[in-house]
């Protein structure tokens, strides 16, 4: 039985082929097939693939693009907006400084008008008063020259109706009055 085997065993040796041998039928079968799908992948696949690589490289960097330049005129738009906010604070602090002198310069031109006003009231005051005081002056000294001339004549006995002498008198009685106030101010 042994022997069997052993030949059963040979003859199947030589009828299947050795896995080692190529079989070149299938092998050009194979590389023709190979060939065929390469060809196919090279001419449609890989175009194909190169082409939406390229687009999305493109949008990518045309998105950057677009990014980098919405944000260029975004900064410069930043730029413009502080450099206007900082003219109209320019701008502002130059009104205010011009309204506080303004204001300032008013300020002392009533200030001149109020004292020079108050100046010409108080001289206008101090004519009248003056004027005042001479009419009461000259309206005493003629009552009290009436009065005078009327006491001394009464006094004296005799009318001094003269009017040369009774202003003699008067004057002459006023004189001493002045002297005597004077005398008692001292």
């Amino acid at each position: 039985m042994n022997n069997l085997m052993v030949l059963a065993s040979a003859n199947a040796a030589e009828a299947a082929p050795s896995p080692l041998s190529v079989n070149w039928s299938e092998l050009l079968v194979v590389a023709v097939g190979f060939a065929i799908l390469m060809f196919i992948v090279i001419k449609y696949v890989v175009p194909m693939f190169e082409k939406t690589y390229a687009d999305r490289t493109e949008a990518i960097e045309g998105g950057i693009a677009r990014a980098e330049k919405a944000q260029a005129e975004a900064s410069a738009a930043l730029d413009e907006y502080k450099q206007q906010l900082v003219d109209a604070r320019t701008e502002a602090n130059r009104i205010r400084e011009e309204a506080r002198a303004e204001g300032a310069q008013i300020l002392a031109d009533l200030k001149e008008r109020a004292a020079s006003e108050s100046a010409r009231i108080t001289e206008q005051a101090q004519t009248a008063i003056a004027a005042e005081r001479q009419a009461a002056v000259v309206s005493l000294r003629a009552e009290v020259g009436s009065l005078a001339t009327t006491l001394a004549g009464r006094i004296v006995g005799e009318s001094l109706d003269d009017d040369a002498r009774a202003a003699r008198v008067v004057d002459r009685f006023l004189a001493d009055l002045e002297k005597q106030s004077e005398g008692a101010r001292k």
